[in-house]
């Protein structure tokens, strides 16, 4: 079996890590690079370093900072936020990322996805989704950091991402983001069942179970979390060495 991925995820604001809940109420969690060095260091096996406003205020994610994470860190990691074209992408991966995330581009323009996955390997397109249970009971997605619905279902846009050529799937539910009361396993498991490329979980994490109940019973490839790891609630080799007695493969 492979091997469950824990995933530290950075949302940068001019340069800092800064952390909400429900997408809104922001605060500061520290220097980008510096966190970035310290999850490496304690046995994160990817990062996500996420420019939560570069669509938004559309600018371009920042190189500099991946040229710095990259100099600093010996894990892969994935940059996404303001991601609209080729010569972005090319750009990030020549300062040193290995992942590209795109979001409300994708969900623009479909194609983009192809042409990521055409060029540089399917391995290299991660699509996220932003998507909110709705009061009818479905999971709409959403553009520009949870600001704008859109007309298309969860799942449904996850597998035509796949099919366009996405390499792995990160989906965010805004419902649990920074709420803290676990993950929203039936929608993964459910989005686990249709697809046949890796799931990433987030939005949730409160505690360790919920990384064990995202993987057993959502059935999610990776765990991606924020708050709890930037403000040490959950120690990343804690928190292996429990999924390791839940049974659960991790890389220790």
């Amino acid at each position: 079996m492979l091997a469950k991925r824990i995933i530290p995820c950075l949302d940068v604001k001019d340069g800092m890590t800064v952390k909400g809940v429900n997408f809104v109420n922001f605060r500061e969690a520290g220097d980008a690079v510096e966190l970035g060095k310290a999850y490496s260091d304690q046995g994160a096996d990817e990062l996500v370093y996420l420019d939560i406003t570069a669509s938004h205020e559309g600018r371009k994610t920042f190189v500099d900072l991946v040229r710095r994470v990259a100099a600093n860190i010996s894990i892969p990691f994935t940059v996404g936020g303001g991601i609209n074209e080729l010569k972005d992408v090319d750009r990030l991966l020549n300062a040193g990322a290995d992942k590209v995330s795109i979001n409300s581009a994708a969900l623009r323009n479909p194609h983009l996805i192809e042409e990521i996955s055409t060029h540089f390997g399917s391995q290299v397109c991660v699509v996220a989704i932003d998507a909110k249970l709705e009061d009818n009971g479905t999971w709409m997605c959403y553009l520009n950091g949870g600001r704008i619905p859109t007309d298309r279902d969860l799942f449904g846009w996850a597998k035509e991402a796949q099919d366009r050529g996405a390499g792995e799937i990160l989906f965010t539910s805004m419902s649990h983001d920074g709420v803290k009361e676990g993950y929203a396993n039936d929608a993964l498991a459910r989005l686990a069942d249709s697809l046949n490329i890796p799931v990433i979980a987030s939005g949730g994490a409160g505690k360790m179970e919920h990384f064990k109940d995202t993987f057993v019973v959502g059935k999610a490839d990776a765990a991606l979390a924020a708050s709890v790891f930037h403000f040490g609630e959950i120690k990343i080799p804690e928190l292996k060495q429990y999924l390791k007695e839940q049974h659960i493969t991790v890389r220790i």
